[in-house]
């Protein structure tokens, strides 16, 4: 795969997993009601994310409400909510620089070295994106796993397990940390050793002209 196929192939990875990101961030789906266990199932599935909780009833209506107060929610809620918004906001810058970056575009072609160089912090930027949307989903999903399974009173059917927007999560850091190392792999060493010897071949040819 040549240089200029392998940036774009990340930057659409790594677009890819932040659109997916986004998603999971909005999606109430990060815990939902557990049907485990040998009591009748309801006839309504609850839902619960990063910014509002569901309750989803047999005929399709479903009723949400945003959590009334910030402070007041569980530790995890608000580390894995901060992690999501460092995750867009590191994502984002990553989209913006990796375009400038970028072979395939005419911003800064006349330097290529440097060019390489912010192809390669873009792709810094999507692994960290990554990492912190890893860290976010993987956070939630060990406080829902310890719920789960710690000795309670509560019964099996009425605990919580993963919802749909963890699995989109992980997905969405694998694909970020995917462009990302795609993107990296733009280094400027060949690029570089070029041009140093072209600068310095350029002097003695005028000493040898003189």
């Amino acid at each position: 795969m040549g240089g200029g196929a392998r940036e774009l192939a990340g930057y659409l990875a790594g677009l890819t997993g932040w659109v997916a990101a986004l998603a999971a961030a909005v999606l109430p789906q990060w815990r939902q009601s557990s049907y485990a266990g040998d009591a009748i199932i309801t006839a309504v599935g609850l839902h619960e994310g990063l910014w509002m909780s569901c309750a989803a009833q047999s005929t399709g209506q479903v009723q949400c409400r945003l959590h009334d107060s910030l402070l007041s929610l569980e530790v995890h809620i608000q580390t894995s909510r901060a992690l999501m918004v460092i995750s867009l906001l590191l994502g984002f810058f990553g989209i913006i620089v990796s375009v400038v970056g970028m072979k395939c575009t005419k911003v800064g072609e006349e330097d290529p070295v440097t060019k390489s160089r912010i192809a390669v912090a873009g792709g810094v930027l999507f692994i960290l994106s990554g990492l912190c949307t890893l860290a976010a989903v993987s956070l939630y999903a060990t406080q829902v796993t310890y719920e789960f399974f710690r000795e309670s009173t509560i019964p099996i059917n009425a605990r919580y397990e993963f919802g749909s927007a963890l699995f989109v999560g992980w997905g969405a850091s694998s694909l970020s940390m995917l462009g990302g190392s795609l993107l990296c792999c733009s280094c400027p060493a060949k690029e570089r050793r070029g041009q140093q010897y072209h600068r310095q071949s350029q002097p003695s040819t005028a000493r040898e002209y003189v």
